[in-house]
C-alpha cells in the first residue's frame, strides 16, 4: 500500500522483533497522486538478523487432514510438525509426528500442510485445510510460505501487528482484533466502530488531534521475522473494492529511511483501480520517485473481479522488478532506473512483507457510505528463490 511522508510531520518509531528497528516507511501512490504519509515506520533498519526464508524462525504448521509430507530433511527453518493425520512431518531432520519419507524438502519454513518438491514441481505432500500441493516455478525452490491453515491469530513466527494511527492520515485504527485465520484464510476485517485515541492531546499532528477513530482494521508485517532478497513472490487473495477500501500487499527494504529503503506495492487498490508501484528516494527527504501502473476495476470485470480470488506475483532479481496480476503484467521496473539520489539502489537488499487493509486517508476515498464489515481474504503468501 502506498505511504508518503509529509515534511514536518512528527514521525513515530516502533520496535521491531529481535532487536529494535526504526524508520519511516511508506506505501506507494500512483504518479500524479499524493503518496500517503508514512508517519510510522513498519520497518527500516532492522537491528537484528532477519530470518531469510528457510534459514530462520520456527514455524508451526497446521494439522494435516491427509496426504503425506515427504520432507525428510528440510532445507531450512525449524519445521514443527504439528499432527499429521495419515501423513508425515519432520522437525529439522527428526521425525515429529510420523515417519519421515525419504527425499529432501525444499520448502524452508513450513506453515501448513502444503509442501513442495522444488523446481521439478514434484509435491512433497498435501495436507492442511485444503490439501493443496505447492509447485515451485522451474528452477526455483520454496523458501518460505504461510498457508493460513491454523485457525486463530496469525502465526507470531511470521507476523507482527501495527497499532493505532500509522500512516497516510488514514481513517482506521489498527488493532490486533481485526486479523484472524479462519477456515484456511487470513481475514483482515474493516469495521465501523468508534475507538478512543489514547494518544489524543488536541495539538500536534493528525495522530494526536483526533480524539477518536470511526473505523478499525489490521496491518501485519514480517519485519524482523522474515525477509528476502530477490525471488518469486506470490499471493492469492480476494480484496474488498467498496468505497473507501484500501487493501495492499507490499514490501519494504529492511535498511534505510523511507523511501530510500525502497517500496514495492505488489498489489494495492483504491478508488476503483488496482495498482502496482515501485518507489525509491529523491534528494528531498520523505519524497519518493514513483513508477506506477494501474488498471480500472471496470476493465478487470467489475463485480465479477471483486467476487473472485486472484493471484498477484512479483519476480524480482538484480536487474528488474516485474509485477503481475493473474499472469498479466501490471508493471516492470528496471533497478537501474530506480536509484536513490545518491546513486544507490534500494532494491539490492532484503525486503520484509506487509499486508493491510486501510480506509480513507490520502488515497482511499470516503468510506462512510460503505456497508461493514469488509473483508480482505488471503489464501496464502509464498516466496520462492532460485536453486
Amino acid at each position: 500500500m502506498r505511504s508518503s511522508v509529509i515534511v514536518g510531520a512528527l514521525l513515530s518509531v516502533w520496535a521491531a522483533g529481535c532487536g529494535s528497528s526504526s524508520a519511516d516507511t511508506g506505501n506507494s501512490s500512483a504518479a500524479g497522486t499524493a503518496s500517503s504519509g508514512a508517519g510510522t515506520s513498519s520497518g527500516g533498519v532492522a537491528n537484528g538478523a532477519a530470518a531469510n526464508g528457510g534459514t530462520g524462525g520456527a514455524v508451526t504448521p497446521s494439522t494435516g487432514t491427509g496426504g503425506t509430507s515427504s520432507a525428510g530433511a528440510p532445507s531450512g527453518g525449524a519445521a514443527v510438525g504439528g499432527s499429521a493425520n495419515g501423513g508425515t512431518s519432520s522437525t529439522a531432520g527428526s521425525a515429529n509426528g510420523g515417519m519421515s519419507n525419504g527425499g529432501t524438502s525444499s520448502g524452508g519454513t513450513s506453515n501448513g500442510g502444503a509442501a513442495t518438491g522444488g523446481s521439478s514441481g514434484a509435491s512433497a505432500g498435501s495436507g492442511g485445510s485444503g490439501g493443496e500441493v505447492i509447485t515451485a516455478p522451474p528452477g526455483y525452490k520454496l523458501v518460505w510460505h504461510d498457508e493460513f491453515d491454523v485457525d486463530g491469530p496469525p502465526n507470531p513466527a511470521n507476523w507482527k501487528f501495527e497499532k493505532g494511527f500509522v500512516r497516510n492520515e488514514e481513517d482506521q485504527w489498527y488493532q490486533t482484533d481485526n486479523a484472524s485465520v479462519q477456515g484456511g484464510l487470513l481475514v483482515i476485517e474493516a469495521r465501523k466502530e468508534t475507538v478512543q485515541n489514547p494518544n489524543y492531546t488536541g495539538t500536534g499532528d493528525w495522530k494526536t488531534t483526533r480524539k477518536t477513530a470511526s473505523y478499525t482494521s489490521s496491518s501485519i508485517n514480517t519485519s524482523g521475522l522474515q525477509s528476502f532478497q530477490y525471488g518469486h513472490f506470490e499471493m492469492r487473495a480476494r480484496i474488498p473494492t467498496a468505497a473507501g477500501m484500501w487493501p495492499a500487499w507490499w514490501t519494504l527494504g529492511v535498511s534505510g529511511e523511507w523511501p530510500s529503503n525502497g517500496e514495492i506495492d505488489i498489489m494495492e487498490y483504491y478508488q476503483s483501480k488496482v495498482l502496482a508501484n515501485v518507489a525509491c528516494g529523491t534528494a528531498t527527504r520523505y519524497t519518493a520517485k514513483w513508477d506506477s501502473a494501474s488498471k480500472q476495476l471496470s476493465a478487470l470485470g467489475g463485480a465479477s473481479f471483486t467476487s473472485a480470488f486472484h493471484i498477484w506475483t512479483m519476480d524480482w532479481d538484480d536487474q528488474n522488478i516485474v509485477l503481475n496480476l493473474d499472469g498479466a503484467q501490471m508493471n516492470t521496473t528496471a533497478l537501474s532506473a530506480a536509484l536513490n539520489a545518491d546513486g544507490t539502489s534500494p532494491f539490492k537488499q532484503k525486503d520484509y512483507i506487509l499486508l493491510n487493509l486501510a480506509l480513507g486517508g490520502q488515497n482511499g476515498g470516503d468510506p462512510s457510505q460503505t456497508t461493514y464489515p469488509q473483508r480482505y481474504e488471503v489464501d496464502y503468501v509464498r516466496v520462492f528463490q532460485k536453486q
